[in-house]
């Protein structure tokens, strides 16, 4: 049996990027997959893409920054499927590399909501239904920025040293009650934001000297974490909470 089997997924930022390869990749594991992303075109493609290849899923526009929106997105989901087994809190967004007294306030506030309150409103809504299920999963995709900030990234990796804080915190208060909270810290990775966290322009030897930094010798890949979720989400990990899973192919040693 596939380990995703029948588990009810529900991914924000699916439609494209990581999470568009988390939703891709439990599809395949036997999830039914809600395809969950600001974009309603572009989750409505992944979850075409799915339903194509032999899956189940449905594409939700949502706003992760707006409680109504988060709200209804849950509530969508429920109605469905009758249940929500798996939550990935997947959108996020950042401002341009640069300087930081460069970046203004409205950039400020946007990144923040969007990858921090929207953990707080995922939480809000999807701890209830995990409650009265008897458990459920989250999974917060935060940084290598997190443990690792640098210069030119600075409010950015402040989000994602949130998102690491927030998941152990939620993770220690929520477990009695077989609700599981982990991270995933992905290196830099070819995904619609890449140009934004290279320092200057995207370029052959600009992305060269960030590889140089990555033991491994690549950038990270959609594939690589939706594993490591797909893992984080199943049973096999069934005695691990509260933890920031780094896939950055060695970039945090």
């Amino acid at each position: 049996m596939n380990k995703l089997q029948d588990r009810v997924a529900l991914i924000t930022g699916a439609g494209g990027g990581f999470g568009e390869g988390m939703a891709l990749h439990f599809a395949e594991l036997g999830a039914q997959v809600v395809v969950a992303d600001l974009r309603a075109d572009a989750a409505q493609q992944v979850a075409s893409a799915i339903e194509a290849a032999g899956g189940q899923a449905m594409p939700v526009q949502v706003d992760v920054t707006l409680n109504a929106s988060v709200e209804a997105m849950v509530a969508a989901t429920v109605k469905r499927y009758g249940r929500l087994d798996i939550l990935v809190n997947n959108a996020g967004t950042t401002h341009k590399n640069q300087p930081l007294l460069d970046t203004d306030e409205a950039s400020f506030d946007r990144v923040y909501a969007t990858n921090v309150k929207s953990i707080f409103l995922g939480a809000r809504h999807a701890v209830p239904v995990f409650r009265r299920q008897g458990g459920g999963v989250i999974i917060n995709i935060a940084s290598t920025a997190g443990p690792r900030p640098r210069p030119g990234l600075v409010w950015y990796a402040g989000t994602k040293g949130a998102a690491i804080t927030l998941t152990k915190g939620m993770a220690a208060e929520l477990a009695p009650e077989h609700i599981r909270v982990n991270a995933i810290n992905p290196v830099m990775g070819e995904t619609g934001l890449l140009a934004d966290f290279l320092p200057g322009e995207d370029s052959e030897a600009v992305r060269a000297k960030i590889i140089a930094t990555i033991p491994l010798g690549r950038l990270s890949r959609p594939l690589d974490i939706a594993k490591a979720a797909a893992f984080l989400a199943s049973d096999e990990a069934e005695f691990i909470t509260g933890v920031a899973l780094e896939v950055d192919g060695g970039r945090c040693i």
